[in-house]
């Protein structure tokens, strides 16, 4: 089915509004080897990506506060 063009603008306004976008490279065929990684964890590339982003940030700042008085 296809998306209408008032649809497809007034996503691109909630996109606009709501996210930002970050460009991410990696070498030739990580891509790929990332991409079935996450679908095998049940995930979006861009799902895994921010989980794994959300997670290192945790466990630095959980790094952090263990080595602060």
């Amino acid at each position: 089915m296809a998306i209408s063009e008032s649809q497809r603008k007034a996503v691109a306004k909630y996109n606009a509004a709501n996210y930002e976008r970050i460009e991410l490279r990696v070498e030739k065929g990580q891509k790929e080897t990332i991409k079935a990684h996450a679908e095998a964890q049940g995930e979006s590339l861009n799902g895994f990506i921010n989980r794994a982003i959300s997670t290192v940030i945790e466990q630095d700042n959980g790094r952090r506060e263990a080595v602060e008085p």
